[in-house]
């Protein structure tokens, strides 16, 4: 796929298209690192560690930190 530069105020510019934005991963506002080497340019999320609720929010809110866990039997010389 072709996109081209395009004069954007006082800048330029690229259109990306909406379908290469979903494949990456990307919406509107995303902030992005640029890198540029070897006449490339490459645009990256950072990486980004998830807080304690985004974490919560993927097992339905419900983190059950009270009480054992159960690991399961000994695999190695583990000692329980």
């Amino acid at each position: 796929m072709q996109v081209q530069i395009v004069n954007w105020g006082n800048s330029q510019g690229i259109r990306i298209p909406k379908q290469l934005l979903q494949e990456a991963n990307i919406n509107v506002n995303d902030v992005l690192d640029v890198n540029v080497g070897n006449g490339v340019i490459t645009f990256a999320k950072p990486f980004r560690h998830k807080t304690l609720e985004e974490r919560a929010a993927e097992f339905g809110g419900e983190l059950k930190l009270d009480g054992e866990f159960n690991w399961g039997e000994p695999l190695g010389r583990e000692v329980w």
